[in-house]
């Protein structure tokens, strides 16, 4: 949970970001821009780390490692690319 919580005190909300992997359990493609309203709450978050975004009327948990900040504070652009360059460490090993 140390990523979960670095991640939620560190990220400001909302912020656009782009969809940059396609994302199989969302109607999303790569390319859209999407708003990111807050982190999901921890217990989605036990395998993932997730964030929510507004969709039409609704709200979405889909995976940040599947999307890129496009107007977010330094920080919290920060706090993405840690959680990209963690994610693709992890992969290549």
């Amino acid at each position: 949970m140390g990523w979960y919580c670095y991640l939620q005190n560190t990220m400001k909300f909302p912020f656009n970001a782009k969809v940059i992997n396609h994302i199989k359990t969302a109607p999303l493609n790569v390319g859209d821009i999407v708003e990111v309203i807050d982190m999901a709450d921890d217990d989605v978050c036990e395998h993932e780390m997730m964030v929510n975004i507004k969709l039409n009327d609704d709200e979405l948990a889909i995976p940040l490692k599947k999307i890129a900040a496009i107007d977010a504070d330094n920080k919290t652009s920060e706090a993405i690319d840690d959680w990209h360059i963690g994610q693709s460490d992890i992969t290549a090993s």
